[in-house]
């Protein structure tokens, strides 16, 4: 069902975003306790998401899901943005994040470990390529159990 909603509701949003010059980025559908929430994240293609752009395409969207009312019961509906660390799910967020910092997590051990951080540097439905600090890594896509951009802090130096 969730997939269902999903699929209806991003039907919707995708040309009020294109209006906008947004585009979706992921949609969530989770019940949480005993709430739902309807988690809609929005990205430029071209520069930032303000909370403009959130509040606007929110009323917009809202408006749109009570006229067609594609989710039944209640919920709570969310726009944002999916933030600097964003997560990575797609083919697309993968190729936009290649010479990008990530983190993942595999399913199973490569190369003896499950976790990685290192310059995404090749993407491919096959395989993704991962520079460490001291190798690199060659990762099937159908292993990675999470993945996201990794934003990486600098100290101010001398400290």
């Amino acid at each position: 069902m969730s997939r269902n909603v999903i699929d209806a509701v991003e039907q919707l949003v995708e040309p009020i975003l294109e209006t906008e010059g947004l585009e979706l980025y992921d949609t969530e559908y989770k019940k949480e306790g005993k709430n739902r929430f309807l988690r809609i994240y929005i990205d430029r293609p071209e520069g930032k998401v303000d909370l403009d752009d959130c509040s606007r395409v929110s009323e917009q969207i809202s408006a749109e899901l009570d006229r067609v009312n594609p989710v039944s019961g209640q919920y709570y509906l969310e726009v944002s943005s999916p933030g600097a660390e964003r997560p990575l799910k797609k083919p697309l967020h993968f190729e936009r994040a290649i010479g990008k910092r990530v983190f993942l997590t595999t399913y199973e051990s490569i190369q003896g470990r499950k976790k990685f951080e290192g310059l995404l540097t090749q993407y491919t439905p096959e395989s993704l390529m991962i520079e460490l600090e001291d190798d690199s890594v060659e990762i099937p896509p159908d292993k990675v159990a999470k993945a996201r951009l990794a934003v990486a802090f600098q100290s101010k130096g001398g400290e």
